[in-house]
């Protein structure tokens, strides 16, 4: 018996349990699981959207309007601009074929390397509760260009906000059936106060991200 095993039968036998789970034990346990029960929950406004940008605000994070998809270079020129930014970025595949060129804009369609500042990509959801965004990775997603660039760039579908992680995990589930290799849940530029308790941004991950937050 390795320790793992010793530890839990010496709880279950304080808990007046067979050291060995029974069947029914087993499949009421698995029931349990199955079912995703959730906590207590706090209240929501009904305004999901109002809440998920009242919350991003609070973290650090941007929030602008995008009417289309088509209008993303514009706005990404603009917001790199106002930063004092490079026009250059890496992007998702799903944006490879807007016209970046026509913005003034250098974007490759891969991930992120050492070297690249901007990082553009979609999100699986947005979680209002908290501001949060969820990112799945994949090949069409790939993780490091949200992580690895100085600058992070969001684009959230409207119809893609939901109340809360419950929600989230949720869609996943419908969604995906198979759970991707990592659920990424960006709040927020990277930031950490371990040394000297003094907040610092950018010490793990991007020091800015930004939400284009897209209506259709």
């Amino acid at each position: 018996m390795d320790s793992r095993a010793s530890v839990l039968a010496r709880i279950r036998a304080r808990l007046g349990k067979a050291v060995t789970p029974a069947a029914a034990e087993r499949a009421q346990v698995a029931e349990y699981l199955a079912g995703h029960p959730q906590g207590p929950r706090p209240g929501m406004p009904a305004d999901t959207i109002a809440r998920f940008c009242e919350r991003a605000l609070g973290l650090m994070t941007s929030v602008s309007e995008l009417s289309t998809l088509d209008e993303l270079p514009a706005a990404v020129a603009r917001y790199l601009a106002a930063q004092g930014l490079q026009p250059a970025a890496v992007c998702w595949p799903q944006f490879a074929a807007l016209d970046w060129r026509g913005a003034g804009l250098e974007v490759a369609a891969r991930p992120a390397r050492d070297g690249d500042l901007v990082g553009i990509t979609g999100v699986f959801c947005a979680i209002a509760e908290t501001g949060t965004l969820m990112l799945c990775s994949g090949a069409a997603s790939p993780a490091a260009s949200s992580l690895l660039p100085e600058t992070h760039i969001a684009v959230v579908p409207r119809t893609r906000i939901v109340s809360g992680m419950e929600e989230g995990w949720a869609l996943l589930r419908a969604e995906s059936g198979v759970m991707p290799r990592a659920v990424n849940f960006v709040s927020g530029p990277s930031r950490t106060a371990d040394i000297e308790q003094t907040v610092t941004l950018g010490a793990h991950g991007p020091y800015r991200v930004h939400v284009l937050l897209l209506s259709q």
